[in-house]
């Protein structure tokens, strides 16, 4: 985990063309996403296509990085940040958990930046992991440069799943995911792009990063 300075970040959606403003305290994130190793320490699975324990997991729906985010608190003798919704299509935070989480899509794209203004925080050859040179699969975690905040592939290797409903009224359930995967073009590997999915889709270019609280 590292530990992220507070500060603000303008967002916005270009589907809508709404834009806002996130001020964000200090917090934690995970210099890498979940790793397959760590997931199956938590929850005794390997759901990836492709196993190998220092790749980041995925084939893991919304659903299934909320429930290893409160396997992982309690391991950890952390109150657990979710509450299961009854409907089994989502859950809700529970105040004051100082467990593990996923990251507010706010907080994601202000980690990915790390104070850069630009669409990516390096060359894409360099940060990434993306279909012209992926091999057609993910890599072990941390391969590539990381940002200045010492955070590795924010970008490419797998998308990440955040807490954040895309658009309750349009979209109900939808989550938010970001960041480009082992499969995307140039053009998916950006620190703006948000894309969504149902909570129980799962693929496999699809994973999570964890964040925790520090107040």
């Amino acid at each position: 985990m590292m530990v992220i300075p507070g500060g603000t970040i303008a967002m916005r959606d270009d589907r809508t063309g709404r834009a806002w403003v996130v001020e964000l305290p200090s917090f934690a994130i995970g210099c890498f996403p979940v790793t397959q190793a760590q997931y199956a320490a938590a929850t005794g699975l390997w759901p990836s296509s492709r196993v190998s324990g220092q790749c980041p997991v995925e084939n893991v729906s919304w659903l299934d990085a909320v429930r290893f985010c409160n396997l992982l608190s309690h391991s950890a003798g952390l109150r657990a940040a979710y509450e299961p919704d009854d409907d089994g299509m989502g859950a809700s935070r529970i105040a004051g958990a100082n467990g593990y989480r996923l990251p507010t899509e706010a907080e994601w794209e202000y980690a990915c930046r790390a104070g850069t203004n630009g669409p990516r925080y390096g060359d894409l050859d360099e940060i990434a992991w993306y279909r012209e040179n992926s091999g057609g699969r993910p890599h072990t975690v941390g391969q590539k440069q990381p940002n200045s905040w010492g955070l590795h592939d924010m970008l490419g290797n797998v998308w990440e799943w955040c807490e954040d409903q895309y658009d309750p009224e349009v979209y109900g359930p939808y989550r938010v995911f970001r960041g480009g995967g082992w499969s995307d073009t140039e053009r998916g590997c950006l620190a703006t792009n948000r894309r969504r999915s149902h909570p129980t889709f799962a693929i496999d270019d699809l994973g999570f990063r964890v964040v925790r609280p520090l107040a």
